[in-house]
This record gives structure tokens, C-alpha cells and sequence, in this order.
């Protein structure tokens, strides 16, 4: 007998399959920006595109009416109303104000500073008017609004809910002030994206887009509460977590939760900023550090507890004073059903306090509904119901009737005298 026949054999390792290599080492870091965005944009390129098509409907509808009425089209959605003191700051600075025969002041300090910022930008390096501009500015920022709309709703509820929520938020009734110069659609598009930003952790990103929201509109102030009032809560579920887990295996790794901590503080401590920074120019400018809350009781706009809504009901036809009442029970309901859905902490709180912003005002009623539009979260319930339909020919079907109904009175207000 041979000697090799005496050795034990080595057992020979399988040969590697060819379509399973082995696992390299890994690359480090996050995925690059360019696809991460692209990829976002593909997913949420059908909810863009039901957005911009109930958005033409409405103006395709006004366009005909004004026509018919013999009106230029263009001047309700951009030179009327708000959108000129937008332009006239645009062009002048701040320092305007009007007397009215009443007596009452209304200087342009009320008006936020990034809106004819932007417009002075664009218009600076484009052929564009200031009007035009700003139409630019809240077109881009009104998909920009449906974009983070269908971010947040798909990440709650899915994709098909999230193309319907951006849906809905298009052919809200007054969605036509989306296709004005105002600044509805850039604040709604910065706290979209600010939430977004808190619900994938994301809270330095959440801060600086609050400190946009800031300088947008003084409603700001429901997403600093949402950020701040969510940071608070997980610190506090953290904190308490951390106290039962003591002693326990790997308790002792705060490092990750450290830095963590660190990113939600410093979100928190920037989301203020932007408000703030105006609220102290108009007091270093008017030379009173209550400036702003000033001027802003001179246009009406001063907080009062809902003391005007209630004496405006008061004063209504009772038919009309049960109808409005029905339709705040609606508002309320809507509320109960997004608590009920346990929506995120940020989502529902900014929501909420939208709401509460809008009613507890003095200023006039009429503009109401404009102010509670940004509080898009309440039509999740709404949109995860449609979603749910069997047939997407019925969701289409309802969506279509909504649009109609939504262009139709939007021509009609635009081609009133009132003010959105």
C-alpha cells in the first residue's frame, strides 16, 4: 500500500459560485446626493403629475372666466391683494404704510421677508416682472409643497395614499391661492420637508428649513412647537428607557445616542431662529421691542382666543351660523380621526396647532380656511380612505369632481372683490 494511500485526505472546498462572490468589505458612508434624489423624484413623479394637472385645471377654468368677464387673468394672481406688498417690498425695502379713512395703520413690516426676497432674486436674474416672479416662486414651491406632501404621507400610510394626499392638498377649496403670488405654497413646501426631515431623524436639515419657515409666515411657529414639543417627549421616553435598562448588556454604548441627542438639540435650538431674527428687526427698527406683536394687532391679526370667531358666528343668519358650526365640527372630527390614525408626534402637533393659530386670530374670517391649508396632515385620513377603494377609476373619479368643484370656486373668488 502506497504512502498516499495511508494519509488522511484534505477535504477540497467547494468551489465559489460564480453568481455569489464573496462579500467584499463594504463601502463606507451614505449614498451620493444625485441618486438618493433622483430616486426620490421617480417615486413621487405620479403624485407631481396629478398635482400639476389639478393645478392647470383650476387655472385653465379661471382663465376662461376672466376671459369671459373681459378681465386680465393675470392681475388677480399676481397684483392684487397680498402679492403687492410682496412686490413692493420686492422693489422698495420695507417703510410703506397705509392710513385707511377708518383711521386704522397698516404698515408692510406684517409681511415676511423671504417671499419678495426670492422674487427680488429671480427677478434680478430672469427677463421676469416682480409679479411674475413670484408667480415663478410659488408654482416651483407649490410642487416642491406636493413633493413633501407625498413624502410624508407615503412614508405614513404608502405610495398610493401619498399620490392622493398631494392630490387633495391641489384641490383644497381655496387651493387656488397656490396659484397666486403668496407665500402659502413656499411655507407649506419648507414644513413638508422640515417633517420629513424629523421623521427620518434627519434634525439638523429640520431646523435649518424651520429657520426658512421662520422668515415665510408667522404660522412658523406651529413647526417650531412640533420640533421642540417632539425632541422633549423622546429625550423624556429615552431618559426613562435609559433608567430600566440599567446595568443591563451594551447600556453603557451611548456614544451613537449622544451624538444623536446632540444633532435633535441643535435642530431644536435652530428652528426658532428665523422668526425670531425678524421679530428683533422690526423692534430694533421700530425702536420697541413689542414692534412686531404691534404691528401685527394693527392689521387685525393680534391673538384673541377665538373671541372674533366666536362674535362672527354670533352675528350670522342662523342658518348660516349652523352651517359654519357644522363645518368646524367637520375641522374637529378631522382632528379626532388623525389622532386615532396615530400619526407621528411632529405631523399631528403641527397639524393642531395650525388649526389653533387659524381660529384663535382676530383678523378676518374670510381668510381663514387660506391660513388652516398649510395643515395638510388632516387630509390623511381622507386620503388613506380614497386610497383604500377598491377601483382606481372611483378614486379618479372622486379626485376629478373635487378638482371641478375646486376650479370653479376659485374662479369665482378671484373674479370677486374680496381678499382670499
Amino acid at each position: 500500500m502506497s504512502d498516499h494511500q495511508l494519509r488522511p485526505r484534505t477535504p477540497t472546498p467547494p468551489a465559489p459560485t460564480p453568481t455569489a462572490p464573496a462579500p467584499g468589505p463594504r463601502a463606507s458612508g451614505p449614498r451620493p446626493l444625485g441618486p438618493r434624489v433622483a430616486a426620490a423624484f421617480r417615486s413621487a413623479a405620479p403624485a407631481l403629475g396629478v398635482y400639476a394637472a389639478v393645478r392647470a385645471l383650476g387655472l385653465l377654468v379661471f382663465w376662461v372666466a376672466a376671459s369671459v368677464a373681459g378681465k386680465d387673468p393675470l392681475g388677480p394672481l399676481s397684483g392684487r391683494w397680498d402679492s403687492v406688498w410682496y412686490q413692493r417690498i420686492a422693489e422698495n425695502g420695507y417703510g410703506y404704510t397705509v392710513t385707511l379713512p377708518n383711521g386704522s395703520v397698516h404698515p408692510d413690516l406684517a409681511f415676511f421677508p423671504l417671499l419678495p426676497a426670492l422674487e427680488r432674486g429671480v427677478s434680478a436674474v430672469t427677463p421676469l416682472t416682480l409679479g411674475g416672479a413670484g408667480l415663478l416662486v410659488a408654482w416651483t414651491a407649490g410642487l416642491l409643497a406636493a413633493w413633501g406632501i407625498y413624502a410624508v404621507g407615503a412614508r405614513l400610510r404608502g405610495r398610493r395614499t401619498g399620490v392622493v394626499l398631494a392630490a387633495l392638498w391641489g384641490v383644497y377649496p381655496t387651493a387656488f391661492v397656490q396659484s397666486m403670488a403668496y407665500t402659502e405654497t413656499l411655507f407649506t413646501a419648507l414644513a413638508a420637508w422640515a417633517l420629513c426631515a424629523v421623521l427620518t431623524g434627519r434634525w439638523i436639515a429640520a431646523g435649518a428649513l424651520c429657520v426658512l419657515a421662520g422668515l415665510t409666515r408667522p404660522t412658523a411657529a406651529a413647526l417650531i412647537a412640533a420640533l421642540a414639543i417632539t425632541a422633549a417627549t423622546t429625550l423624556h421616553r429615552e431618559h426613562r428607557e435609559h433608567r430600566e435598562q440599567r446595568g443591563e448588556p451594551g447600556a453603557g454604548r451611548a456614544g451613537p445616542v449622544l451624538r444623536r441627542r446632540a444633532r435633535m438639540l441643535a435642530g431644536v435650538a435652530l428652528a426658532p431662529l428665523g422668526w425670531l431674527a425678524y421679530v428683533v428687526f422690526v423692534a430694533v427698527r421700530e425702536g420697541s421691542p413689542f414692534a412686531y406683536f404691534e404691528v401685527q394687532a394693527q392689521w387685525g391679526n393680534n391673538i384673541d382666543g377665538g373671541v372674533a370667531l366666536a362674535t362672527f358666528i354670533a352675528g350670522l343668519p342662523w342658518p348660516a351660523a349652523l352651517g359654519l358650526c357644522a363645518v368646524l365640527g367637520l375641522l374637529g372630527w378631522l382632528v379626532v380621526l388623525c389622532v386615532r390614525q396615530r400619526q407621528p408626534l411632529p405631523v399631528l402637533v403641527y397639524a393642531v396647532a395650525i388649526v389653533v393659530i387659524s381660529l384663535i386670530g382676530a383678523g378676518y374670517f374670510g381668510s381663514r380656511p387660506r391660513l388652516m391649508m398649510p395643515a395638510f396632515p388632516l387630509l390623511l385620513p381622507p386620503a388613506a380612505a380614497l386610497a383604500g377603494l377598491r377601483s382606481t377609476g372611483r378614486t379618479a373619479a372622486v379626485l376629478t369632481a373635487l378638482a371641478c368643484a375646486s376650479a370653479a370656486y376659485g374662479a369665482w373668488t378671484l373674479l370677486g372683490a374680496g381678499p382670499p
